[in-house]
């Protein structure tokens, strides 16, 4: 993902979720990133393939975590 996508899906997620230090990085893949809220790693970030300017958002919730 370029620096402008991760600015704007990183805008949009925080917006959404209304939580403030939710931080987008850049991985070594440039079809994704990685999402953070502080220091906790919580999903990725995916360019959608099918439709242009669109982005999925993956987030696995494990049970020892709930």
């Amino acid at each position: 993902m370029t620096p402008a996508e991760i600015t704007k899906v990183q805008d949009y997620l925080t917006r959404t979720f209304g939580t403030k230090g939710l931080e987008i990085k850049a991985r070594k893949q440039k079809d994704s990133a990685e999402v953070f809220i502080g220091e906790e790693f919580v999903g990725v970030v995916y360019v959608d393939e099918d439709e242009a300017g669109s982005y999925l958002f993956e987030m696995a919730i494990l049970k020892e975590d709930l």
